[in-house]
């Protein structure tokens, strides 16, 4: 399945008219490599994309390798990006497989186009009947028909998926599997030829070699390991989220709009947000996005009602916006302390300024009176004589020191000494048959 090029046609691989960095080439030009790690950096830079040193070296040692790479780490630190400023940079075409629980290998290597072959089957009806004209019996035919098999399982009929697409294509390609670790374990096993030989084995036809060995990037969010086997096979680098610096040179370099200031204050927010509980962590693009909003509102300071009304650009769950709106005080200014009533845990909603540590005042938020406070109420009663003649125990009370049965001023009620033992004497109660 390779193509042969004319004399009027360049040889893929071979010098063409040269490019510009960034320049898309035409299919079958030499696809642009690097000279050093310092190109990489050059020209990702030049595209927009602004990587550190270990990324540049990885990149450049993909391409000079042959090794596919396989980037790990949180949502929107740049992995898509990164395959897609590659294939912008060495002018070659993208080809990306979105991976997702469920999918099998005919949505990613090849399928056969069964419409297609019955169509075939359906016009050459009599043909067919030609070829078993002369034939005695059933087994015969047969025979003669599953002569023709490779007519009708051959590329005419094959529908390629990115995966093949990216083997068979004419010119050099930037292969993407994104979000590999959302795939069965089963789509794994598939890549691994494709990745350690760059070759597709199908049945029908046989083992197909790549015509140009792809740059192929792998991006996972780390939602399940992925196989041994699979990053045996790869050139492996973690992205995780930028330094305050370099994120606040990719905003940037993005052209958002907002003046340095704001973005580096911007920058600072979206780092304490990053260390909140958060289901989800704000990433690099929704930092941008949120730099945007702000240039586009024509926002001069970053007060609470800024970022409570544009919280959402950033925070995309219901819980997250919940905590993170209880931060803003602190967001606003790191060194503030975050008030009581808006701590999350006893959400009254009617006006208590209830506290609950030891001696806690349980006043209502009112306005204030001239009574005594609850506090001092409080004191009063534990101050001795504090009970009067009616309460219970108190002197001249039934029960008290001084009162007597029943009365005011009445003599103890006195007990017998040996009433306890009559009470409890054996055979003093009577246990019912």
């Amino acid at each position: 399945m390779t193509t042969t090029p004319t004399a009027d046609t360049p040889v893929p691989g071979t010098s063409g008219t040269p490019r510009e960095p960034g320049e898309p080439g035409e299919p079958g030009e030499a696809p642009v490599g690097f000279e050093s790690v310092a190109a990489v950096k050059e020209r990702f830079t030049e595209a927009g994309y602004l990587p550190d040193d270990r990324l540049a070296t990885t990149v450049f040692l993909q391409t000079r390798l042959d090794k596919p790479v396989l980037l790990e780490g949180p949502a929107g630190v740049g992995k898509t990006q990164l395959a897609q400023t590659l294939a912008e940079v060495t002018g070659r075409r993208l080809l990306r497989l979105q991976c997702y629980e469920g999918q099998d290998e005919t949505k990613a290597l090849y399928e056969w186009d069964y419409g297609k072959q019955l169509l075939y089957t359906q016009i050459l009806r009599e043909k067919i009947g030609q070829v078993v004209a002369d034939t005695t019996t059933i087994s015969e035919a047969v025979e003669r028909i599953a002569a023709q098999d490779s007519v009708f399982f051959s590329d005419r009929f094959l529908s390629p998926r990115p995966l093949l697409e990216a083997i068979t294509s004419p010119e050099p390609v930037v292969l993407l599997i994104d979000e590999v670790d959302r795939a069965d374990e089963a789509l794994e096993a598939v890549l691994l030829e494709l990745l350690s030989e760059y070759q597709i084995s199908i049945p029908e036809i046989g083992t197909i070699t790549a015509v140009h060995a792809p740059y192929v990037v792998l991006t996972s969010n780390n939602t399940r390991d992925l196989s041994a086997a699979l990053k045996r096979r790869c050139l492996h680098l973690f992205l995780d989220y930028p330094e305050a610096q370099r994120e606040l040179e990719i905003i940037a370099s993005k052209d958002t709009g907002l003046s340095a200031a704001l973005s580096t204050r911007l920058v600072e927010v979206v780092r304490q947000l990053r260390e909140l509980d958060l289901r989800k962590a704000p990433s690099i693009s929704e930092t941008i996005d949120w730099a945007r909003t702000l240039a586009v509102l024509g926002v001069t300071e970053l007060s609470s009602e800024v970022l409570a009304s544009t919280m959402n650009v950033v925070v995309k769950y219901e819980r997250d916006l919940a905590r993170a709106l209880k931060e803003i005080p602190r967001l606003v200014d790191p060194n503030a302390t975050v008030p009581d009533s808006l701590h999350t845990g006893h959400g009254h909603g009617h006006g208590h300024g209830h506290g609950h540590g030891p001696g806690a005042d349980h006043r209502h938020d009112g306005p204030a009176d001239d009574g005594p406070s609850g506090k001092d109420v409080r004191a009063a009663k534990d101050q001795p004589g504090r009970h009067d003649e009616n309460y219970y125990g108190a002197p001249g009370s039934p029960g008290g020191d001084k009162g007597g049965k029943g009365g005011k001023g009445s003599a103890p009620r006195s007990v017998p000494s040996g009433q306890g033992s009559r009470s409890f004497a054996a055979g003093a109660r009577k246990r019912p048959v």
